[in-house]
């Protein structure tokens, strides 16, 4: 990799560790680094007005570190980054993490964006978006959009971390003085 990336994307499925590695990165680096679902989620889980304003000022900065998520964000991410780091950890791995996270959220009824909080666990029969729904379903996708990325940006050098210890590891790189 060449340099100390100043804009960096991090990719994967929900519940994989994006924002737990983008805030890791952005400390390691000393990058600002930006919640892509704070922009996103307006209070009642209603998209905010600003979200696509506010993609673009991230995008258009010289420094930053932000998830690889949501339709607007995405090609404009990818196509600023100098780095993108694609999270593609064993599923049943993801899984468990999404469901502990979920729970663990919704008992301890944690605050998320704009006073968001998770919604009662029964809502995982009743609602097709619920995270860990949500999460299984689109578990694939990422398989299809980091190549068609590397196809437009050849340039651009992608990380594909498959384990924890590959994760640690590749984190203990990135941290060491050039």
């Amino acid at each position: 990799m060449p340099g100390r990336p100043q804009r960096v994307v991090v990719a994967g499925a929900s519940g994989s560790g994006k924002s737990t590695l983008a805030a890791r990165i952005g400390a390691l680096l000393d990058l600002p680094y930006t919640e892509m679902d704070s922009l996103y989620h307006g209070p009642g889980w209603v998209p905010r007005p600003s979200f696509e304003a506010d993609v673009d000022a991230l995008v258009a900065g010289e420094r930053w570190v932000t998830e690889w998520q949501y339709s607007h964000a995405r090609p404009l991410l990818a196509e600023r980054a100098d780095l993108f780091v694609w999270l593609d950890l064993p599923y049943p791995l993801v899984l468990a993490r999404v469901v502990r996270r979920t729970v663990r959220r919704r008992l301890r009824r944690e605050e998320l964006w704009n006073g968001n909080q998770e919604g009662p666990l029964h809502t995982f029969f009743t609602d097709p978006e619920h995270i860990v729904r949500w999460s299984w379903q689109t578990r694939h996708q990422y398989r299809e959009r980091v190549p068609a990325v590397a196809a437009d940006r050849p340039d651009l050098p992608i990380v594909r971390l498959r384990s924890r210890r590959q994760l640690e590891r590749w984190l203990g790189d990135l941290g060491s003085p050039p």
